[in-house]
């Protein structure tokens, strides 16, 4: 397949790189970066790349990698909550500032040959080339105006980036009580003299800080000044006498975009402008800069550009779905936050790292023993074995064994649930029967928690599946598909009852899913569960 001309619209990591790649494999064909912003006055402060993601740029550009790996900063990560700490080494993690990132592509593009027009806006339809790789971000004005079958889910929280100016010792998650309800940052330094400092909150604590005018009629350039100075204060302890530095800092909602379609005609999309994934899960500059290889390598294999366009999406769909799932569920774990602060901080911690069903107890486990191992403790009121001397090397046996207690009269209660009054469990397993259980004096409210078209579900089937079960006062059985979305989506509904109601919570799923399952009782996200 001949290709004479490519234009990349957007100059941002994933448009830049992919711009690159392209001229190396084709020296040939005249590649053009359109970009309106212009050098050096670029938004956003650190970018985080994880391990695979660095293997597979090494594959792909090995040069790039060692001189974004050059301006890295790696780091661990802490959680503070209550005046008590837990950590865990993320050593393969490293961030890289975005300006300086985007100057390293930039170099690298005009390097291999690529053109870069900045301080102009373009549109497809107006340039002369056989493809247009659209890489112009969640508000891509191509996506918008093509047949692309865009759909944008709107999150319920808020969230602002901001930095520091100064290299934060840790990555650092805390939370933060105020007079109008919770703050909580997600920090992590990315040089020697900077740090992203990201805070999020509900939409009730956002409307009482009045949070909802102070971003009001801000300039395209202007940052929230209010919110940077109020936000300060109530992170005071964790910025040893900086305060908090904007860079077009205003609140935001995060959008979830997903398209029916990658490709129109001879427009392709790509990052950000196809698919979001919340920055929880870091994923953004990943999925754009990946999206990237698969688009160059899918355009050297075919014969023509639709083949070629259709080959790059079939490529890429299941990874960016399968991030997608994981991050929405990671989304709505953040929102909800405020509700777990009960939690010690391992417990906490391991909610954390098990939020979206990504990385298991026993992964956590082999990497942070400690902080595993006390928040088992905490949750089971024992100490539990050592992860390699468990059963089949494995807590998962052992989680599901652990007994469910009723308090006992004038003695310290062994479990928060107090409303089980005499009544407990020799293990967190029961039988697949809720009638079994009726039987013994449980008053069982059965509730199927239908799927979506969505592998993680909708806010809105989460919260209305919530709602139902928020009427039981004794115990409430979940029961639906046997799937691994559906038992992680129970698991999701069963937490917020959990923390929401009285009821003591069932949560039913198949033998084969008993690692999420046990997964979910050590994350005291159910009470109890059902293997069929």
């Amino acid at each position: 397949m001949q290709l004479r001309r490519v234009a990349v619209l957007g100059g941002g990591p994933g448009g830049l790189y992919a711009a690159r790649l392209l001229k190396l494999a084709r020296p040939g064909c005249d590649v053009v970066v359109h970009e309106q912003g212009v050098p050096d006055q670029t938004f956003g402060f650190g970018v985080g790349l994880a391990a695979r993601t660095q293997r597979r740029l090494a594959e792909a550009d090995p040069a790039s990698l060692d001189d974004i790996l050059a301006n890295a900063w790696s780091h661990d990560m802490r959680m503070r909550v209550g005046g008590r700490e837990a950590g865990m080494s993320v050593s393969s993690l490293v961030a890289v500032g975005r300006a300086e990132l985007l100057r390293v592509l930039q170099r690298h593009a005009e390097d291999a040959g690529v053109k870069l027009e900045f301080g102009t806006r373009r549109s497809a339809d107006e340039l002369d080339a056989d493809l247009v790789i659209a890489a112009d971000g969640v508000g891509s004005a191509t996506r918008a105006a093509g047949a692309f079958g865009e759909d944008v889910e709107v999150g319920s929280g808020w969230y602002l980036w901001a930095g520091v100016d100064v290299a934060l010792p840790h990555a650092l998650f805390a939370p933060e009580h105020t007079e109008h309800g919770v703050f909580v940052t997600h920090a992590y330094p990315y040089a020697p003299d900077r740090s992203t400092f990201l805070v999020e909150t509900d939409e009730a604590t956002w409307r009482a800080a009045g949070f909802d005018a102070t971003s009001e009629g801000l300039g395209f350039d202007e940052s929230d000044t209010v919110a940077l100075e109020y936000l300060s204060d109530v992170f005071a302890k964790h910025l040893d006498g900086h305060r908090l530095i904007g860079n077009r800092t205003r609140w935001l909602q995060f959008r979830t975009v997903r398209c029916e379609r990658w490709h129109d005609g001879r427009t392709v999309l790509l990052g950000d402008a196809a698919h979001t994934a919340h920055y929880s899960v870091g994923s953004g500059t990943k999925l754009a800069m990946e999206d990237a290889i698969a688009l160059v390598s899918s355009l050297q294999e075919a014969d023509d550009l639709e083949t070629a366009l259709t080959a790059y999406e079939e490529a890429r769909r299941p990874a960016v779905t399968r991030i997608q799932d994981i991050a929405e569920r990671s989304r709505r774990w953040w929102e909800t936050f405020p509700e777990r602060l009960d939690l010690p901080v391992e417990q906490l911690l391991v909610a954390y790292m098990t939020r979206a069903g990504n990385v298991s107890l026993d992964r956590f486990a082999a990497g942070t023993p400690d902080v595993v191992n006390a928040a088992l403790q905490q949750w089971a009121g024992e100490e539990p074995p050592a992860v390699t001397s468990a059963a089949g090397g494995s807590l998962m046996e052992w989680a599901l064994a652990r007994a469910l207690r009723p308090s006992t009269p004038g003695q310290e209660p062994e479990t928060a649930d107090e409303h089980l009054g005499t009544r407990g469990f020799d293990a967190r397993v029961v039988p697949d029967d809720p009638a079994a259980l009726a039987a013994k004096g449980f008053d069982v409210t059965v509730l199927d928690v239908g799927t979506d078209d969505r592998p993680s579900g909708r806010e809105e089937a989460v919260e209305e599946a919530v709602t139902r079960g928020s009427a039981v006062i004794d115990m409430v059985w979940l029961t639906g598909g046997d799937d691994r979305s559906s038992v992680l989506t129970r698991l999701e509904v069963a937490e917020r009852l959990r923390r929401r109601t009285p009821a003591l919570v069932v949560v039913a799923g198949p033998h084969d899913l008993r690692v999420e399952l046990a997964d979910g009782l050590a994350a005291d996200r159910t009470h109890l569960v059902a293997l069929r």
